[in-house]
């Protein structure tokens, strides 16, 4: 009877384990990925030649069911199933940076429009190696928020002249460091996304682009519109560089270009040189009491000692001129004083 009884007792308890590990099983909740390609086909078998079982695209949120070599098993929200390869999907911490890169980026103000070159990847961070999930096609457009630099994987400086690489005094290799720009797809809400500079062109209109005189412009907005017959032309502003990548400022250079309604052209209302320029710029109107209400733009620029101020300027008419905040004084002029009158003697 004893034997019985405890042969009884040890069948429940393996059938208890077998019921538990099952029921573990069951509710684990699957690992959850997300498709970083623009489309891919879910196959059947992992094999050379295979049966399309549906398809997934940038974004979907998929569960991982299995896993085999470099292809993984995946559900879709919709139920499909079937395999893909591992390397086109990203998991959860990589696609809430995107959500929050997505949330910060709608903060900004626009610096303008660009469209891009090719088919280029929208990146997690700066740089060529950070993770992406969302694509820009060629040709799409996209909003031009801010700029940031980061190192080009396995690419140097040369040394300076008259030193080797190995040279004890020529100090280890500096990387070669590139510009990205962060963007918003178009049209809104979009996906954000940093991209590699040279891969976007900035849309401005070729009327003012041509007077950039070999600078690279880096951002233009509409400051107002002018009567000229029955149409309205825009007046615009640009924020110029040097052609160089990975500066240490944003810009260095503004120009205002006003329309000529008599001569039918753009002329430069305003320019300024040698600035520290820091993005975003901003844009809006102000009412300044008999003036009326005026274009206004503003922007933070970094001094010698690594301090930033804010200026601000306004438009009236084809005069652009520095609005002070409480306190602040004008700047010293920079013209040279006039030569000395020198008078002849009486003879």
């Amino acid at each position: 009877m004893s034997s019985l009884r405890q042969s009884l007792i040890g069948s429940a308890l393996i059938l208890a384990a077998v019921l538990w590990g099952c029921g573990r099983g069951a509710g684990t909740p699957k690992e959850r990925m997300y498709v970083a390609v623009p489309q891919v086909s879910l196959r059947d078998r992992v094999a050379a030649l295979y049966n399309k079982v549906g398809t997934v695209k940038a974004g979907d949120r998929v569960e991982v069911l299995d896993r085999q070599k470099r292809f993984a098993k995946v559900r879709s929200s919709s139920g499909q199933e079937g395999w893909m390869e591992e390397r086109y999907l990203v998991d959860q911490k990589v696609f809430d940076q995107i959500q929050k890169l997505a949330a910060d980026a709608g903060k900004l103000p626009p610096q303008g429009i660009a469209s891009a070159r090719t088919e280029t990847n929208l990146h997690v961070a700066p740089g060529r190696e950070a993770e992406h999930m969302f694509q820009l096609q060629e040709g799409e457009k996209a909003q031009v928020l801010t700029r940031a630099t980061a190192e080009r994987p396995g690419a140097f400086l040369p040394p300076p002249a008259g030193k080797k690489p190995g040279d004890q005094d020529g100090g280890r290799p500096q990387p070669v460091r590139e510009d990205f720009w962060l963007v918003r797809s178009l049209p809104s809400p979009g996906h954000a996304g940093w991209v590699l500079g040279r891969m976007i062109d900035l849309d401005v209109p070729l009327e003012v682009a041509q007077y950039a005189e070999g600078q690279r412009i880096v951002a233009y907005f509409v400051l107002s519109d002018v009567p000229d017959g029955e149409k309205r032309v825009p007046q615009y502003l640009l924020a110029l560089t040097e052609t160089k990548d990975a500066l240490p400022f944003d810009f260095n250079q503004i120009r205002v270009f006003t329309w000529n309604a008599k001569r039918h052209r753009y002329e430069t209302a305003y320019r300024e040189r040698k600035l520290f320029g820091l993005l975003p710029i901003h844009v809006g109107a102000e009412s300044f009491d008999k003036e009326g209400r005026l274009p206004v733009f503003s922007f933070q620029v970094k001094d010698d000692h690594g301090n930033t101020a804010e200026r601000k300027y306004k438009l009236n008419g084809p005069m652009v001129r520095r609005v002070l905040a409480p306190g602040e004084q004008p700047e010293p002029s920079r013209r040279r004083p006039a030569p000395p009158v020198r008078r002849r003697k009486a003879k």
